[in-house]
């Protein structure tokens, strides 16, 4: 399976590496730089060398490379990579050369117990914090003053259970359980204001603290709205195909339960218009930009963290704007304007114009920009998708539930 896990910097150096089978040299990861500097921003996820396979992820600012020596799953290898982001983000709240290299020892500890002889072995939060403790300052210095680890002797309660995501023997004073429906909106807007393509990639965020052993059960008011379904291990598959009902043993703490994609551009509702117009001359003259946002179809709620970047063509050399509300800003170097707007008030429309200074003699013809738009609306989820009811078996308290549903933009293009 996989031979060796490097991780790589920004520069191109190897600050990290792990070796499972046998040891494979460094120079190997010289194929995925030739590839990075090739497309920096594209970098193929499968590479494939003379007597290796490189797959690889990027997170952080860092690059995750596998190196295996037989063909394998790539998928297979990929969420393995991801996995191991998710654990560092939730050992160490994020996962940065710097914050890796902080915790080197922990970092190989974790990687010692996720695989196996090159084979996914542990892989859950919950089994791998009762293998190794978080690192604090308290058990750093503890570890360092009596010589220990941070890696337990006991073999985790769950490692040889059928729920192996979660630890026996739970117990909590307030029982609570929330999820999170967050839909993000990738979307292409063209230049008339008609929609070329809609999507929804949206997940279900838990955090569950529930005692002993609960077997819940989760039901929306419209299932049949998915195209495409990713669950977490803990839901019973058949359930979901049989009845459209998410049945689970939840892991304790956060998780994300399923992750889904509706790709009918129907159901997906535009909750947010750009009315643009930007005129470039090329005799010299100053060009001019006018833009105004508002809200659309987002069912009476308010639109929130509003954003506007537009990279501008490289014949523009500068702006003068004037807002009616939010703050530009535009770097002459990249060539980007960015119009922070925040949250919108009706009736009180945002509106952006001035004028735009163009290089004298400079070609606009093809000059049109697109315009990459932010935003959040909380208390709705775009798609209609609701939670009907959560009910729980196995235990005889009353837990506290509650839903919280988010809208954002993912990448949501409008063009010019």
């Amino acid at each position: 399976m996989i031979h060796s896990l490097f991780i790589i910097n920004p520069s191109g150096d190897v600050f990290l590496e792990k070796h499972w089978r046998s040891v494979i040299p460094r120079s190997v990861c010289d194929y995925y730089l030739e590839a990075q500097r090739a497309s920096p921003n594209d970098v193929p996820p499968v590479l494939a060398a003379p007597h290796h396979y490189l797959i690889s992820i990027q997170s952080g600012g860092v690059a995750l490379v596998a190196v295996c020596m037989q063909e394998v799953a790539p998928l297979f290898v990929i969420e393995f990579l991801h996995r191991v982001v998710d654990t560092f983000q939730d050992y160490f709240s994020d996962c940065t050369e710097t914050i890796i290299k902080e915790n080197y020892v922990v970092v190989y500890e974790l990687l010692d117990e996720m695989l196996d002889n090159g084979f996914p072995l542990a892989t859950e939060s919950n089994i791998l914090k009762e293998l190794i403790k978080p690192p604090n300052i308290l058990r750093t210095i503890a570890n360092t003053v009596t010589g220990k680890s941070n890696v337990s002797s006991i073999l985790p309660s769950g490692q040889l259970s059928n729920v192996p995501w979660r630890r026996s023997g739970v117990k909590y004073a307030n029982n609570e359980a929330y999820f999170d429906v967050v839909e993000e909106v990738d979307a292409i807007i063209d230049k008339s204001g008609a929609t070329v393509s809609a999507e929804i990639q949206g997940y279900v965020d838990c955090c569950i603290k529930l005692s002993g052993m609960p077997d819940l059960t989760l039901t929306f008011v419209n299932p049949r709205l998915f195209d495409d379904v990713s669950f977490h291990p803990c839901v019973r598959f058949k359930r979901w195909e049989s009845e459209r009902i998410l049945s689970f043993i939840p892991p304790d703490g956060n998780f994300r339960l399923m992750s889904y994609h509706i790709g009918s551009q129907s159901v997906v509702a535009i909750p947010i218009y750009v009315r643009h117009n930007l005129t470039l001359r090329s005799n010299g003259d100053q060009g001019r930009l006018d833009l105004t946002v508002g809200p659309k179809q987002t069912m009476g709620r308010v639109l929130e963290n509003v954003a506007l970047e537009i990279c501008m063509p490289k014949c523009v050399l500068n702006c003068s704007l004037t807002a009616n509300q939010g703050k530009y800003s535009y770097d002459p170097v990249s060539k980007v304007l960015l119009w922070d707007i925040g949250r919108i008030e009706l009736p009180k429309l945002p509106n952006i114009r001035g004028s735009v200074s163009v290089a004298s003699g400079a070609d606009t013809t093809g000059a049109n920009p697109s315009i990459n738009v932010h935003f959040t609306i909380p208390q709705l989820a775009v798609s209609g998708l609701r939670v009907s009811r959560l009910d729980m078996y196995g235990a005889k308290y009353k837990p506290f539930k509650g839903v919280k549903y988010v809208t954002k933009a993912g990448k949501f293009h409008v063009r010019m």
